[in-house]
């Protein structure tokens, strides 16, 4: 167990490196009581298990992912941290309909390193929307487009001008846009 937890503080070191939980999570001005939905959290929850501290027990944060060993995990985690305000959900963001949680019931959505990936782009932001309460704030942070020694090929990344006309499209309005880190862009919009 020693090793696991030396490992996973490891991996939370250098995804801090890549970007940081707390200033993203900052730039979606997250506070105590909020309820915040990770789209495709991954494995570690390296934006979930910081958003749980810092929406606190009032608080709610949903870790979406498609993998049932990334929820699994995320389960484990949060019982080893004793948080009760993580619920780990299954959902294919990209059928519609699939995510079960409560339409306009959240004020901080994230999208973190999925857009470029995703082929149903529109289907997850408007799945996106459905969740993001009137006037709450939707996160998209992804690669930047050019060459680093992590992340996909430059070529299968989005750029931030091709993510924005996304989000507005889906029905969020742009709000902002700040350095996630060296390799990664990240962009602030509303929901309408």
């Amino acid at each position: 167990m020693c090793d696991i937890l030396k490992y996973m503080s490891l991996q939370m070191r250098g995804g801090n490196e890549l970007i940081d939980p707390v200033k993203l999570l900052e730039h979606g001005g997250i506070r105590q009581g909020y309820v915040v939905a990770d789209l495709g959290c991954g494995t570690v929850g390296h934006f979930v298990f910081p958003a749980a501290h810092m929406v606190g027990p009032q608080g709610k944060v949903y870790a979406v992912d498609i993998l049932k060993s990334v929820l699994s995990a995320i389960e484990s985690r949060r019982k080893l941290e004793g948080l009760d305000n993580v619920e780990a959900v299954w959902a294919d963001l990209e059928q519609p309909g699939a995510l079960k949680i409560q339409d306009g019931s959240v004020d901080l959505t994230l999208l973190v390193n999925d857009l470029s990936q995703i082929p149903k782009r529109d289907v997850v932001l408007r799945e996106a929307t459905r969740i993001t309460k009137t006037g709450g704030t939707f996160i998209v942070a992804d690669w930047k487009l050019s060459a680093s020694p992590l992340g996909p090929p430059p070529q299968k990344r989005l750029s931030p001008a091709e993510a924005k006309q996304l989000a507005q499209a889906a029905g969020f309005e742009y709000a902002g846009e700040f350095s996630a880190g060296p390799y990664h862009y990240g962009l602030i919009f509303r929901r309408k």
